[in-house]
């Protein structure tokens, strides 16, 4: 098994950041639902399963339907997600892959 690194020992002032954006997106006036799916696809991005299990799950509590996160890997494939929505997601994808330009 290998070990996992500690992120509260070892990024400590990483995650209060990340804590800090939290609030500030909670504070923001944008709508959950449209949180949780911006987070949900920027996770399935990068590629963390616990981060993806950790959204899936937080989004399905608040009332998300399975079906748009099942589909939301292919957002731009189907009707379902709203045009505000499609705008939201591109943008998370655009800022998530800067580094490939």
């Amino acid at each position: 098994m290998n070990a996992r690194l500690d992120y509260m020992k070892h990024g400590a002032a990483a995650i209060k950041v990340l804590y800090a954006v939290e609030l500030h997106l909670q504070n923001s006036g944008l709508e959950k639902s449209l949180r949780h799916l911006v987070k949900l696809r920027a996770s399935q991005i990068n590629g963390c399963a616990f981060c993806v299990d950790m959204h899936v799950e937080e989004a399905l509590h608040d009332g998300e339907h399975p079906t748009r996160l099942h589909l939301l890997s292919v957002w731009n494939e189907t009707p379902i997600f709203s045009e505000r929505e499609q705008v939201a997601l591109e943008w998370t994808e655009a800022v998530t892959l800067i580094a490939n330009g």
